[in-house]
């Protein structure tokens, strides 16, 4: 009984391999982005291209001829796109501190979308309900989910091109996150800041409407705009009315919305607070995060194509040097920081591959202490009912095909033992009949995976508080280790550890039943785990031993889980 199955672990690696990477994962294409229109079928959203050009010459047409129309050109001329309001500066070129936040802004973006665009391709669909069920998804840039009943999320996962996705692998969502909720937490830092200074600074009234004038005014430039008749530049004080909402939706709601949705996927925080995430199911907020992106992509090409075509030189002196003459100051400035910006961009994906512990640590450094804060979030039970399961629960992992799994599952499991010992006071061996004799437990949850997808199920099984209180850890015991009857990828069996005192939260399980029925291979059987402050990576399955530790420093490769070890996730991922 004191034997443990460390022996049988793997440690992984410093460096990315991309020939070996996540058991030599081969590369994947997905498809052309795909909308659902109506049950079943699909539009290419390529096709965009060629209607939008169409649409585009359509409109220009229709505002020259509304240009010509006499009631037209006194709406413009009474409504020339600029309203003046108290402070607005015209003339008055932007403080310097904007400029050295929009270059700043500028460099965490490209990372944090890179890293976004990773993360999408894990689980390349998205959906407006809570559930994951294929052909349900509205959005997808992969073909559909063959038949197969064994396919799994990590099949579905697509390939990004090196220098596309951060860091370009596929499957490498670890370190994607690392990345992207590192960066995210400078990107909103740098946002706090830029809120307190314009609204110290009055500098608010450039980009917040102030006037119902607006609309009218914003109508009148969509018109000139489109009649190739611009309206006339008014120096890079204040902004025409379409501008201002352009600025107005970027900064006020698209920014805070990006925030929103991103906490809206975190499983600690949909768990613990019920009424947020009735309305704003981790699938909503996912779908809503990528029209934020969206957003900013459609942002930026528009806002860099009218910089460059309404008078480079006075837009770059009014945004990065502070002037309002047509220098070549602020140009040069603005070509030092595309050398930093695209430096940066070209160095993150081999930067990450040779230093993938060094993106691990410091992305770490970075989230942890709000992973830390969030993961000690305990949730309570009946958040959902039975008409809430999920009619399609995805499979995931690498399935169990040892000769020891194979024979148990041929036979039914009776000669399953689970093994729990360490610093216990009362190792024992259980069988499932010893288990199932145990205080049941069930509870109807919520499965976060890290790709993106979910699930509701009804678990069926133990409280790990029923095992506590049967083997009795000892005060040295901080964490527990969960071991699996299945390999990793890159070989050795399955592992997690978990925080001992998550162990006694309500929603921390030991489970043989899914759905009222015996949990199927795919699931996990016979035993797997569920802890509802976690995501899905960490809830190991077909469970063979447990055992409780002090620390994991000296198990597999010291980090706290095989997709630590060999793929750079966190062992803290309530985030």
């Amino acid at each position: 009984m004191s034997s443990s199955f460390r022996s049988q672990l793997s440690r992984g690696e410093d460096e990315v391999d991309a020939a070996t990477w996540a058991g030599s994962v081969p590369v994947a294409h997905g498809i052309a982005p795909r909308v659902r229109v109506g049950r079943s079928r699909w539009f290419n959203l390529l096709w965009l291209l060629p209607i939008g050009f169409v649409a585009l010459i359509v409109a220009v047409a229709v505002a020259k001829g509304l240009r010509n129309a006499s009631s037209v050109q006194r709406f413009i001329q009474h409504n020339p796109g600029v309203v003046e309001t108290g402070g607005s500066g015209r003339g008055a070129a932007l403080p310097i501190w904007v400029g050295v936040q929009h270059f700043f802004n500028l460099f965490l973006l490209i990372f944090i979308v890179r890293s976004g665009l990773q993360i999408l391709t894990d689980h390349p669909r998205l959906y407006w309900t809570r559930h994951s069920t294929p052909g349900k998804d509205w959005f997808r840039v992969q073909k559909p989910v063959p038949a197969d009943p064994l396919w799994t999320a990590k099949k579905d996962s697509i390939s990004l091109p090196g220098q596309v996705g951060l860091p370009g692998l596929r499957h490498s969502i670890g370190l994607a996150r690392w990345w992207h909720l590192g960066v995210d937490v400078l990107w909103l830092l740098n946002g706090v800041a830029f809120y307190v200074l314009l609204f110290t600074t009055g500098e608010w009234r450039r980009v917040v409407p102030t006037s119902w004038s607006v609309i009218p005014n914003a109508v009148s430039v969509l018109i000139q705009y489109l009649s190739l008749n611009w309206p006339a530049e008014t120096g890079g004080g204040a902004y025409n009315s379409l501008q201002l909402f352009a600025y107005f939706i970027t900064i006020f709601i698209a920014a805070p919305l990006a925030f929103i949705t991103g906490l809206g996927m975190s499983p600690a925080l949909s768990t613990r607070f019920r009424r947020i995430s009735k309305v704003l199911s981790i699938q909503t907020a996912r779908s809503l995060h990528f029209l934020v992106l969206v957003w900013f992509l459609l942002f930026i090409v528009i806002h860099v194509a009218l910089v460059f075509t309404t008078g480079l030189l006075h837009n770059l002196n009014h945004v990065y040097a502070g002037r309002t003459d047509g220098s070549w100051v602020g140009f040069w400035i603005f070509a030092a920081t595309m050398v930093v910006v695209v430096a940066g961009w070209v160095a993150a994906t081999p930067l990450t591959l040779r230093h993938p512990r060094v993106v691990q640590r410091v992305g770490f450094a970075l989230i942890g202490p709000a992973q830390r804060l969030f993961e000690h979030l305990d949730a309570a039970p009946g958040q959902y009912s039975e008409r809430d399961i999920s009619p399609y629960f995805w499979h995931n992992g690498q399935y169990p095909d040892s000769p020891e799994y194979t024979e148990m599952l041929a036979g039914d499991f009776v000669d399953y033992r689970l093994r729990i010992n360490g610093l216990v006071e009362h190792p024992v061996e259980l069988d499932l009949v010893q288990l199932r004799a145990l205080p049941p437990h069930e509870q109807i949850t919520q499965h976060f995976c890290i790709q993106g997808w979910s699930g509701i199920a009804k678990w069926g099984g133990v409280s790990m508080q029923t095992i506590i209180d049967l083997v009795r850890p000892s005060a040295e015991a901080r964490w527990v280790v969960f071991y699996s009857l299945g390999d990793g990828p890159d070989g050795g069996i399955y592992y997690d550890v978990h925080p001992i005192e998550q162990m006694s939260y309500q929603l921390t399980m030991l489970v043989y039943d899914m759905n009222s029925e015996p949990l199927s291979f795919g699931h996990g059987a016979p035993l797997r785990l569920r802890n509802e402050v976690q995501l899905g990576f960490k809830q190991v399955k077909w469970i063979k031993g447990i055992e409780f530790v002090a620390h994991y420093a000296e198990i597999g490769g010291g980090y706290g889980g095989y997709n630590q070890d060999h793929e750079f996730f966190g062992y803290r991922q309530s985030i």
